[in-house]
């Protein structure tokens, strides 16, 4: 069971190099040439769950943190030898800590509403990643770059460090002074350093004239680098330190090696999960860049592809097939013009299928399906890329004879140009033979043929069924769509006409053709002409459907949102109604209890009309009010003990007496103003009566000092200061009284009074605005002011 041949057959090597494309880490490229085509149901149903998997991660929260995937084993297995780890591989190990910490993090992200079901395959590979956040820490923060310790990976270190830089400045001054005052001698007036020292450039013939060590001689022997013998000692003193630096230096890279050593097992078992991981993401990748789909998986070798495109071709330009066998029949023979996409149809059932077997999504719908199948055969040409058409017979043989001795059930068999390239008697004939041998094991086959031969057989032999790669009669064009069911013509004459041959020559062939062969082409024309009426007539209806759909589907919306806007536009109504109906009300007891109040002091006939005015007024706000009840809310601190007289606070905040004690339900008979009622016992408080007799006293007063406020005020002939002093007690009155509108009188004149006034009324907290009043009330001998 290999799939080798028809991998590079069918070109499955070009779709695995865009994958490797998406892969981040080496060795998952390496990996993807190591996975195998499946032939397990569950296996591969896995493998295209795992893929759907990442799809949604990636469309959900992106693309997932992976990098630093490498091979660690090597260096894992040196640190559990005791072995001391360089930098660059420390940091390598914190990397491949902090990826496998940050795809936990991933995972988590917005994970409120994430089915885990779902993701089961991914959440149990990330579940598994070790992480060691101490290690990883330690290690960034001790190791800074590929070849560099931190200073303050030790105490001992840092200190060593900072008495070397002390040291090379101390000596670099000394070194400058010496250059300063030598410098006759000098070839260069620069500071360099020999075998780890720092040395000065001297002329060879001034060698003796400078006191120091010899350390090099330059090429040319014109230059000699000497120590000069004042820095020796701090040349020395820098050179311990420098070995002392290396001791530390390896002494913390021991100790980091050693934690990496303690648990290096965990963290290698992370190379294979981040290697699938990577590799699962990479599928799901692809998938998206393809726009490719699930497809279904069944067991019963049937492939129904619908809207497949190969994955190597343009989809701008590339037209999708709807191809299907292994149900009603096992065999399909696909007939039609040279380059009309006979091949590319082979092409691309055989390529999906392989992808699906790999655990790759198609690019085809949803609701397609595939087949799992034990091998799969493909004789395309001489195993020719898509665009080419070298075969020879010779060569299709030699595959023929291949595939029928391995071929069993379990099989997929694509043939292209099934006995083409010998005599067309004799060809016709093999390839009707092959095609029984096929059709009597019920292996799947699917063969290309422009035989006539081959389109009878098919039209006669159950199990087997034509198919034909549409061609424009008019543009005498391929269309490249597939039509099951119906044999297709070559159109040989049709397509050689349009390249100029000339008509003569292709008449005398027409009267070669047996009258057999005439009359067949010709029920195959009349097919032909008859499926495209019909084909236009469908395709036409169906447009319309489409259009009346979206047309129903836009009024049912349009029908949605003016209901939506009704009841919306009704509530917000009905809501601003009993929002203005209960302040009214309150409103309304207030001004009927003060009219109540004033009945002794008027006529009886005037007490009557006022009686019925207020009949009216209640009756109006019960009728408006009549399709929404008073909500009664229980009291924070219901009264206890209660008893005939007592002055109450309702639920609506207003003062009532109580005038018969609870009945059998609870409910107690009070009278707030003129109206009485029953409400529940919870939802009345007792009033402090002394808070209460304060507060009457202080709506008496405030009643005594308004009662008589007119709407306006006369300061003709008083100067502003004056005026000032009666406006300001005016303005209270006024404000206290409720009155909105009011009126100061100060008379045209020369202007400074209404002039002072306005400025004074600015700074007025009450005052809302002011301005002159209309023409006929006094123009601007008056100023109308509004208050709040």
């Amino acid at each position: 069971m290999t799939f080798k041949k028809a991998i590079r057959t069918l070109e499955l090597n070009k779709i695995l190099d865009k994958l490797k494309y998406f892969a981040s880490a080496n060795i998952t490229k390496d990996y993807i040439d190591e996975i195998e085509i499946s032939t397990d149901y569950e296996e591969i149903n896995k493998r295209l769950k795992e893929t759907s998997e990442a799809v949604s991660l990636i469309v959900k929260k992106g693309e997932p943190p992976l990098f630093a995937i490498i091979s660690l084993r090597d260096v894992l297995r040196r640190a559990s030898l005791g072995g001391i780890l360089n930098p660059s591989n420390l940091i390598d190990i914190s990397n491949f800590l902090r990826v496998s910490r940050l795809l936990k993090n991933y995972l988590k992200k917005d994970d409120k509403d994430e089915n885990t079901e779902n993701i089961s395959i991914i959440k149990d590979l990330i579940d598994n990643l070790y992480i060691n956040r101490n290690l990883e820490d330690s290690i960034n923060k001790k190791i800074i770059s590929e070849d560099q310790v931190a200073d303050d990976a030790s105490r001992k270190l840092l200190s060593i460090r900072r008495n070397i830089v002390k040291l090379q400045g101390s000596l670099r001054e000394k070194l400058e002074k010496i250059l300063q005052s030598q410098k006759d001698y000098l070839q260069d007036c620069i500071i360099t350093m020999r075998e780890g020292r720092y040395v000065i450039p001297v002329r060879n013939e001034n060698k003796s004239k400078v006191k120091g060590l010899v350390h090099d001689i330059s090429g040319s022997g014109q230059t000699v680098y000497i120590e000069p013998i004042e820095v020796v000692n701090a040349n020395n003193e820098i050179k311990t330190l420098k070995i002392e630096e290396k001791e530390e230096v390896e002494k913390i890279l021991k100790e980091l090696s050693e934690e990496v050593a303690e648990v290096s097992t965990s963290i290698e078992s992370n190379e294979l999960i981040l290697r699938e991981i990577d590799f699962i993401f990479a599928k799901g990748k692809l998938s998206l860049d393809m726009g490719a789909n699930l497809p279904k998986v069944n067991k019963n070798r049937y492939i129904d592809l619908k809207n497949a495109y190969h994955p190597l071709l343009n989809r701008k330009i590339a037209v999708p097939i709807n191809i299907y066998i292994g149900k009603d029949f096992t065999s399909l023979i696909i007939t039609g013009p040279n380059t009309g996409g006979k091949t590319v149809t082979l092409k691309t059932l055989g390529i999906l299928q392989l992808m699906a077997q790999y655990g790759l999504h198609i690019p085809a719908d949803e609701d397609s399906q595939v087949g799992i199948f034990n091998n799969l055969f493909a004789d395309i040409g001489d195993e020719q890329s898509i665009e080419q058409n070298l075969s020879t017979f010779s060569s299709h043989m030699t595959n023929i004879v291949e595939i029928l001795e391995k071929v069993d059930e379990d099989s997929l068999v694509l043939f292209d140009e099934l006995g083409a390239g010998t005599d067309p008697t004799e060809g016709a004939a093999l390839a009707r033979s092959i095609m029984d041998f096929m059709l009597e094991r019920k292996i799947r086959c699917i063969s290309t043929t422009h035989y006539n031969q081959l389109k009878i057989y098919a039209l006669t032999t159950e199990g087997v069924k034509n198919a034909s790669m549409e061609f424009d009669i008019n543009t005498l064009s391929p269309t490249y769509k597939l039509l099951i069911g119906l044999p297709g013509k070559s159109n040989a004459f049709e397509i050689s006409k349009r390249l100029g041959l000339s008509q003569k020559i292709i008449n005398h062939a027409r009267d070669l053709i047996s009258q057999e062969n005439i009359e067949f082409e010709k029920v195959l024309a009349s097919i032909e002409k008859d499926r495209t009426k019909t084909r236009e007539f469908k395709e036409l209806a169906k447009r319309h459907k489409s259009d009346l759909e979206k047309q129903n589907a836009r009024l049912e919306n349009e029908l949605k949102k003016i209901e939506n806007s009704k009841e919306k536009i009704l509530k917000e109504a009905k809501d601003e109604a009993r929002r203005i109906l209960l302040s009214t009300k309150e409103n309304v007891d207030l001004i009927l209890d003060e009219i109540s109040s004033l009945k002794a002091e008027i006529s009886s006939d005037q007490a009557r009309r006022i009686q019925e005015s207020g009949d009216l007024l209640r009756n109006s706000i019960r009728k408006v009010d009549n399709d929404k009840k008073f909500v009664i809310e229980k009291a924070k601190k219901p009264i206890e003990d209660i008893k005939v007289g007592d002055q109450v606070r309702n639920s609506f905040g207003n003062i009532s007496t109580v005038l018969e004690l609870p009945d059998s339900k609870g409910n107690i008979y009070i009278q707030s103003g003129i109206m009485k009622m029953k409400v529940p016992k919870e939802s009345l408080t007792k009033i402090d009566p002394i808070d209460e007799v304060s507060k009457t006293k202080t709506r008496n007063i405030i009643k005594s000092k308004t009662m008589d406020v007119k709407s306006q005020i006369d300061l003709r002939g008083k100067n502003f200061e004056d005026s000032r002093d009666l406006v300001d007690k005016y303005l209270d009155d006024a404000f206290l009284a409720g009155l909105k509108t009011v009126n100061l009188i100060h008379g045209k004149g020369t202007g400074v009074l209404r002039k002072k006034l306005r400025e004074y009324l600015k700074k007025q907290k009450n005052v809302k605005s002011y301005s002159d009043a209309p023409y006929n009330e006094g123009g601007d001998g008056v100023t109308r002011v509004i208050l709040k």
